[in-house]
């Protein structure tokens, strides 16, 4: 993966099935207590493209790791640990981790692409908040116009 290439942030909503995700499991607990820096990168990588929270969860933690292990992978984890956080709902971290890649390499269209769904979600995600929030303080004020008005009667 060391050939500048990284998958467009679309590849993001994309997971593997069962079956691959299992073929790199076994590979990773063959190899354990010793894995690979690869084969954990790859256990890595297809847990966090699944749909399951407790996957990415795990699968985060063990980028985290190579993140911390491995100086010529952080930009490989960089990415991919955007992608667990995004997946998560955890836009800020998501952001964090897009951020310091874009910081070594702002040019990078997949770590822009990644930044603009973050940037949508973080979006969307505000505006169900305000209007969840405008609709309870309407609620708010009729119920409060309506015991006021009982009261003056």
């Amino acid at each position: 993966m060391g050939d500048g290439y990284l998958p467009y942030a679309a590849d993001a909503e994309q997971s593997l099935s069962a079956d691959e995700l299992l073929v790199l499991q076994r590979q990773y607990e063959r190899e354990l207590p010793q894995a690979r820096i690869q084969t954990k990168f790859n256990y890595a990588w297809g847990l966090i493209k699944s749909p399951n929270k407790r996957e990415q969860r795990l699968g985060v933690s063990l980028m985290h790791d190579i993140y911390n292990e491995k100086a010529e992978r952080k930009r490989e984890c960089l990415y991919y640990l955007a992608i667990g956080y995004y997946k998560m709902g955890e836009y800020s971290n998501a952001r964090v981790h897009i951020e310091q890649l874009l910081a070594l390499e702002p040019n990078n269209a997949q770590a822009r692409s990644l930044r603009e769904l973050i940037d949508e979600k973080v979006a969307r995600d505000g505006m169900i908040g305000l209007a969840v929030s405008g609709g309870a303080v309407a609620l708010l004020g009729i119920v409060a116009a309506a015991i006021f008005k009982k009261r003056s009667q």
